[in-house]
């Protein structure tokens, strides 16, 4: 199934060039265009994409703001925020919001298309750059969630102990090898901890995972 995708970046330049390489791969399609956060949300409705790429700061509506406006909808589309930030607190505001990823425009033109395809089947992408900065946050910050216990009391054991594992960046095929099961029901387990977490996808599974104080 093609990946449809909306592109909101004030920066015609670098804009042209999201559309570029994302319209290169066979499987992904641009279907609209934003030069701000407004004209993001209002994209959402005529273009109904799966992702949205997003800017942070732009124009009129930044793109926290547009985020958390977006992902408030029911059947919202992933947001992959694309931004020169790199800071942890830019990261917690983005996710806070609602995204599903996070991508730095340093990144190579392939991680760009890759974090697309992550996003937009619900596993959500963190630039390799920021996972070490957001990860320390989150242990500094402790359980802040007050719900976020009674979130993983649905869980059994095993989802338990593939949501550590998730939390600590292991890929499906990682965690199948390092629980002895096959990638199969390591990609159940993952639906399992997601839906019933009421997480978005992987990414908001994660951030449950520290804010609940599973991670010790």
């Amino acid at each position: 199934m093609t990946i449809t995708v909306v592109v909101a970046e004030d920066e015609a330049l670098v804009r042209a060039g999201c559309v570029l390489l994302l319209g290169a791969a066979a499987d992904i399609e641009v279907v609209g265009e934003a030069g701000d956060g407004a004209a993001a949300v209002a994209a959402v409705e005529t273009c109904s994409p799966r992702v949205i790429l997003m800017d942070l700061r732009m124009p009129v509506l930044d793109g926290i703001a547009a985020t958390r406006q977006i992902t408030a909808a029911p059947g919202a589309p992933a947001v992959l925020v694309l931004t020169t930030f790199h800071d942890a607190a830019a990261v917690q505001e983005a996710l806070a919001a609602g995204a599903s990823g996070f991508l730095l425009k340093q990144a190579a033109p392939a991680d760009l298309v890759e974090a697309v395809r992550r996003c937009a089947a619900g596993d959500g992408w963190l630039d390799p750059a920021i996972v070490g900065g957001v990860l320390d946050t989150l242990r500094r910050a402790g359980p802040r969630a007050a719900s976020a216990p009674a979130a993983l009391a649905a869980l059994t054991a095993r989802e338990r102990e593939v949501l550590v594992l998730m939390a600590h960046g292991r890929s499906n095929a990682e965690i199948s090898a390092e629980l002895f099961i096959s990638e199969a029901t390591t990609r159940t387990h993952v639906a399992h901890v997601i839906g019933k977490t009421g997480s978005r996808d992987r990414t908001q599974a994660v951030v449950l995972a520290y804010r609940s104080g599973l991670m010790g």
